[in-house]
C-alpha cells in the first residue's frame, strides 16, 4: 500500500463500524483510493520522504540562473546539494519561500558567494539535492518501544497503541516505518476484582498504571475501550467492536500493542531498537486528513448502493428549524483544494 492520510480507525470511527476482517479489507481498500484521490486532486504527497533528486542545469529555468525552481518536489529540509560534482555548503543557498515554508518551493543561490550551478561534464543531472521531502514534518510523540528489535523483525511491542492507527506513518530515530496490523499483546497483568456480564459495570478495579485512555483491551473475548482512568482504575465501555458482553474472573488482560510494521520506509534504513525507544507519529494536515477520511466514508456508503446512493441537504427557517447540514463533500474538496492544493505558478523563461 501507499502513505494513507488517515488510518483505519478514523474511517471506522466515523462510520461507526465493528471490528471484522471483511470490513477491514473493504475499508483499506477505500483509504488507499481516497488517499491517491486527495494526491490527485491537490498536486501534492504530504508524506516525508527521504531521497535524492537531480536536475538538469542549464535548463528552461535559467533566466535567473541563481534560482532552482522545484516543481512538484517540494522540500521540507536540505541534507546536502552539488552542482557538476561541488558541493555546494548549506551557507551559500536559501530555502524559499522563507515566510511560510515548508515546504519550499525553490532553492535560491546566495548572491553574495561565488556559489553557482552548473559546470559539469553535460547539463544531463547535474544539480543533486539529497534531502527530506513532502509538505510537511508534523509528528506527535505517542509511545515507547517495549522490546529490542533486530533490523528484520516486523512486530513492534509498543508500551501502548491509544494513538496509533493502522495506516500511520511512525519514526523511531531515523527510521520510518509504516504501520499495517495491530494485534493483542498479553500486558501480563490479570483482572483484580471480577467483573460481571452488565454493560453498567465499567470500571475495571485495581489497574491503571501503564494503561492509556484510548487503549482497547481484551478480556477473555470481550473487547473493551479504556475511556477514563483514575490512579486506580480504569472505566471502560464494554462489548466494544462488536464483541459479546461477558463475566470475567481473574482473566488476563490484553492491548492492542503489537504492530505488524514495514521497516526502513520512504527511504529510510532499517536499524535496530531498544527498549525506551521514543516513538513518534506523523501528523498529516487536518484538512487533507479530514478530505481522506470523507472520501473513504463515501466510497463505502456508496458501494453498496451501485454509485446511485444520493444525499441532499435540507435548511429550515424559523426558531424551531434544525440548522443547515455541514458542507457537502464536493465542497470540502473545494475548501481543501483552496487551503493545501498546490496552484499553478507564472514564471519568466
Amino acid at each position: 500500500m501507499g502513505v494513507w492520510y488517515a488510518t483505519r480507525e478514523d474511517v471506522k470511527d466515523a462510520l461507526d463500524v465493528k471490528e471484522t476482517a471483511r470490513a477491514n479489507s473493504r475499508i483499506d481498500r477505500a483509504i488507499e483510493a481516497a488517499s491517491r484521490s486527495v494526491e490527485g486532486l491537490l498536486h501534492r504527497r504530504f508524506y516525508p520522504l527521504t531521497a535524492t533528486r537531480y536536475w538538469d542545469w542549464p535548463n528552461e529555468q535559467t533566466a535567473r540562473p541563481w534560482r532552482l525552481w522545484l516543481d512538484d518536489s517540494e522540500l521540507i529540509s536540505v541534507a546536502s546539494l552539488s552542482s557538476g560534482g561541488v558541493t555546494i555548503g548549506s551557507s551559500a543557498y536559501n530555502l524559499e519561500p522563507n515566510r511560510t515554508g515548508p515546504p519550499y518551493s525553490r532553492i535560491e543561490l546566495k548572491l553574495s558567494t561565488s556559489a553557482s550551478f552548473g559546470g559539469g561534464s553535460t547539463h544531463q543531472r547535474d544539480i543533486t539535492v539529497t534531502g527530506l521531502w513532502g509538505y510537511s514534518n508534523d509528528e506527535t510523540y505517542v509511545a515507547d518501544v517495549d522490546e529490542s528489535m533486530t533490523l528484520t523483525e516486523t512486530d513492534l511491542d509498543v508500551t501502548t497503541s491509544a494513538g496509533i492507527g493502522v495506516g500511520a506513518v511512525l519514526r523511531v530515530g531515523a527510521e520510518r516505518l509504516l504501520v499495517m496490523e495491530k494485534s493483542m499483546k498479553d500486558t501480563l497483568v490479570d483482572l483484580p476484582a471480577p467483573m460481571t456480564a452488565s454493560a453498567a459495570d465499567v470500571t475495571v478495579q485495581g489497574v491503571s498504571a501503564g494503561f492509556s485512555v484510548g487503549e482497547v483491551i481484551l478480556l477473555d473475548s470481550e473487547r473493551m475501550l479504556i475511556v477514563d482512568k483514575t490512579a486506580t482504575s480504569l472505566t471502560v465501555k464494554r462489548a466494544w467492536d462488536g464483541s459479546t458482553l461477558a463475566a470475567h474472573t481473574g482473566s488476563d488482560i490484553y492491548a492492542l500493542r503489537t504492530l505488524t510494521v514495514t521497516r526502513g520506509a520512504l527511504g529510510t534504513t532499517a536499524a535496530t531498537m531498544s527498549a525506551g525507544d521514543d516513538i513518534y507519529r506523523w501528523n498529516p494536515p487536518g484538512p487533507v486528513q479530514t478530505l481522506t477520511i470523507a472520501e473513504a466514508s463515501n466510497t463505502l456508503l456508496q458501494e453498496p448502493a451501485g454509485y446511485a446512493r444520493t444525499v441532499r441537504a435540507q435548511t429550515g427557517t424559523g426558531t424551531r428549524s434544525i440548522a443547515a447540514v455541514t458542507a457537502s463533500l464536493e465542497e470540502l474538496r473545494a475548501q481543501v483544494y483552496g487551503s493545501h492544493g498546490r496552484k499553478a505558478r507564472t514564471r519568466a523563461v
